[in-house]
């Protein structure tokens, strides 16, 4: 993946909650344009179906990938999707080992890896 490139998530599901909210973006991310007046490129990736907790929607999403040295570690949900996401992020960083580990038990805190390896505050 270059510095001109955007990963995006869609949903397909036009009866999402989600699908109207990521067309809009997706929409306007191709309006955007570099400093040297060329169109970003943009890697679309598929939604998960909603993991429910507790009656609220978690915020599974496999743009929580945490990027590393080596590898990018994507988070996945036991769902139909999990590999297509692999896929494609696995073809945009084709310098690093994709990894994917099960968020399904992680993403009830409302994050995954990517939020994870954020700053902590001095205790």
């Amino acid at each position: 993946m270059d510095e001109d490139t955007v990963v995006t998530i869609i949903e397909e599901n036009k009866s999402d909650e989600n699908y109207e909210i990521l067309q809009d973006n997706l929409k306007e991310l191709k309006t955007l344009r570099l400093e040297n007046g060329k169109q970003i490129n943009i890697v679309e990736l598929p939604m998960p179906a909603p993991v429910i907790y507790e009656d609220q929607r978690l915020p599974a999403s496999y743009a929580n990938f945490y990027i590393s040295n080596k590898y990018v570690v994507v988070p996945t949900f036991q769902d139909k999707h999990d590999d297509r996401a692999l896929d494609i992020l696995q073809q945009c960083f084709n310098d690093r080992k994709v990894i994917g580990l099960d968020s399904t038990d992680i993403i009830w805190g409302l994050g995954s890896f990517h939020c994870l390896s954020q700053q902590e505050p001095a205790i």
